[in-house]
C-alpha cells in the first residue's frame, strides 16, 4: 500500500511539473516580425530592426518569428498566421506592410500591432516613425565639410516622400554648411523592386561623379550596396575627368594613411570618394582593404533608430503599456543621428563634431527647422 502510494505521489508530482512547463511556455511572449523588401539581412533598414527585436529576446526571454515574403501579395498571409496563432505583438517592418497590418489588425482588435515607417488608422496598432529630414541634415553638413569637389550626390531608392525627406535633409544641411554647393539626387525606381537594385544604384553613382560627386549618400536599403561597390572600384575622382566648371577646391585627407591599392589607382591629381551609409552603421562596410588605420570610404552614417523603436515597442508590450497611434523618433529623442567610430575618426576632425554638435543642438531646440519635403 505505502508502494502503491509513493507511486501516486511521484506521478502527481510530475504531472504537476509537466503543467507548469507547458503553462510558461504557452505564458512566454511571442513576437512576430514581417520584413520588408530587401530581407532581414540588407546591412540597414529591415537589420535594424531584426537587430532591435534579437536584442529584445536576449534581455526578455521572449520568441520572435520570422517572416520574409518571397512576393508582395503573401504579407497578410503572414502577417494574419501570427494573429492566428495570437502572437502578442507583430511588427510590420515598412511602409509597404501598412495595408497587411491595419487589415489583420483590424481582424484582432485584442491583439497588439506595430508598423515601422507608416500611420496605421488601426487603434490597435503602434505606427513608429522618424524625423529623416533631421539626422540627413547632420550627415549633408558633414559632406559639406569635406567635399572637394562642391559637389555631392543623392541616390535615393522607391520614389516615395519617404525618402524625399532624406533628401531634402541632405541638401539642407549641404546648403548651410557650403552655400554655394551642388546636390544631384536620382531615384533607383518606382516600385519595391527600386530597394534591391544594386547595379541600378552603381549606374547611378557613376553619372554622378562624372558630375563631380565625391561624396554620395544613398537612401535605398539593398541597393545601397551598388554605391559602396561602385566606390570600391574606382576609389577616387580624377581631375582631368572632372566636367566643365568643377575643380579641386579643398584636399582634406592629404595627410589621412592609405592603402596601397588607393595609392596605386589613385596616384597623381586626384580625391578620394566617400559614400554615406543609412539607417544602420555601415562605416564598416567602407573599409575595403579590412584594415582600419587605412583611409575608409564610409565618411559617416545616417543613423535611424529602427532598432530602438522596435526594442521600445516590445518592451512596452512586455509591461503591459502598449499604446496605438503614432510616435514620432527625432534627434530629441535618439531616434536618428550620424555614426562615429574607429572607421571614421581620422577622417572627421574634432573642429568638425563640434560644428555638428552645435547645429543638432539648434536643431533639438528648435532654433533650426529642417524641411522634409
Amino acid at each position: 500500500m505505502k508502494s502503491v502510494l509513493n507511486i501516486s505521489l511521484i506521478v502527481a508530482a510530475v504531472s504537476s511539473a509537466a503543467l507548469s512547463s507547458v503553462a510558461f511556455a504557452q505564458t512566454q511572449m511571442r513576437v512576430g516580425m514581417a520584413y520588408d523588401a530587401g530581407g532581414k539581412f540588407d546591412k540597414s533598414f529591415n537589420e535594424s530592426a531584426f537587430n532591435g527585436a534579437t536584442k529584445a529576446a536576449k534581455a526578455y526571454g521572449l520568441q520572435v518569428k520570422d517572416f520574409e515574403p518571397s512576393d508582395p501579395s503573401q504579407v497578410v498571409q503572414g502577417i494574419r498566421a501570427f494573429a492566428t496563432e495570437g502572437f502578442d505583438l507583430t511588427i510590420g517592418v515598412g511602409f509597404n506592410n501598412n495595408a497587411s497590418i491595419t487589415q489583420v489588425a483590424k481582424e484582432n482588435p485584442d491583439l497588439s500591432f506595430g508598423l515601422i515607417d507608416d500611420v496605421s488608422a488601426a487603434p490597435n496598432v503602434a505606427s513608429l516613425t522618424f524625423k529623416e529630414e533631421e539626422g540627413s541634415y547632420l550627415v549633408g553638413y558633414l559632406a559639406a565639410l569635406n567635399t572637394s569637389t562642391s559637389v555631392v550626390g543623392f541616390i535615393g531608392g522607391m520614389d516615395i516622400p519617404l525618402i524625399h525627406k532624406f533628401e531634402a535633409g541632405y541638401t539642407a544641411g549641404a546648403k548651410a554648411a557650403k552655400p554655394g554647393i551642388k546636390v544631384v539626387a536620382q531615384y533607383v525606381g518606382t516600385t519595391p523592386d527600386a530597394w534591391n537594385n544594386p547595379g541600378k544604384a552603381k549606374e547611378i553613382a557613376s553619372g554622378m561623379r562624372s558630375k563631380g560627386a565625391d561624396i554620395i549618400f544613398a537612401a535605398a536599403g539593398a541597393s545601397g550596396k551598388g554605391l559602396q561597390d561602385y566606390i570600391k572600384q574606382v576609389q577616387c575622382i580624377k581631375g582631368a575627368q572632372l566636367p566643365s566648371g568643377v575643380k579641386f577646391t579643398t584636399n582634406n585627407f592629404a595627410k589621412v594613411t592609405k592603402a596601397a591599392s588607393y595609392k596605386a589607382a589613385c596616384a597623381g591629381n586626384t580625391r578620394p570618394m566617400f559614400f554615406i551609409g543609412v539607417d544602420s552603421d555601415q562605416n564598416y562596410l567602407g573599409d575595403y582593404d579590412n584594415n582600419p588605420a587605412t583611409m575608409n570610404h564610409g565618411l559617416t552614417s545616417m543613423l535611424k533608430r529602427v532598432d530602438n523603436a522596435v526594442y521600445a515597442l516590445i518592451s512596452d508590450v512586455k509591461d503591459n503599456k502598449f499604446k496605438g497611434g503614432q510616435r514620432v523618433f527625432g534627434l530629441k529623442d535618439a531616434g536618428v543621428g550620424y555614426a562615429m567610430d574607429q572607421y571614421n575618426r581620422s577622417l572627421i576632425t574634432s573642429t568638425q563634431i563640434a560644428k555638428v554638435e552645435a547645429v543638432k543642438a539648434q536643431i533639438v531646440s528648435g532654433k533650426i527647422t529642417v524641411p522634409s519635403k
